[in-house]
């Protein structure tokens, strides 16, 4: 049970910093929002399809979600999950702005 309380309060921190209401998650991931809330009070324990769901929704290693290990960037992870998503000429638009901004903290 204790487990269950760490994941789901884990989850309920990545679906709150993506600025996401239960509703909404929970209709990303195909579950219905009872579910949710019980995962996130630690009363229910999730599959793994819904962990595999929750990552490639939301670019968070399962390795922070189970055992909260950030070894493997979340933020980074997050980063591509949106870049993946926009055309070619965007993510090279992005990777300038990214490359100039790198520059200038390198040069403070």
């Amino acid at each position: 049970m204790k487990n269950n309380l760490e994941i789901g309060s884990r989850i309920r921190s990545i679906r709150e910093n993506m600025k996401l209401s239960r509703c909404s998650f929970s209709e990303k991931l195909n579950i219905s929002e009872v579910f949710l809330s019980q995962v996130e009070r630690g009363e229910k324990s999730i599959s793994l399809n819904t962990l595999t769901n929750i990552c490639n929704t939301t670019g968070v290693s399962s390795d922070y979600i189970l055992f909260g290990d950030t070894t493997n960037s979340s933020t980074s992870n997050r980063i591509i999950k949106i870049l993946d998503q926009l055309p070619p000429e965007a993510n090279n638009m992005i990777y300038d702005l990214v490359s100039s901004l790198k520059d200038l903290y390198e040069h403070k």
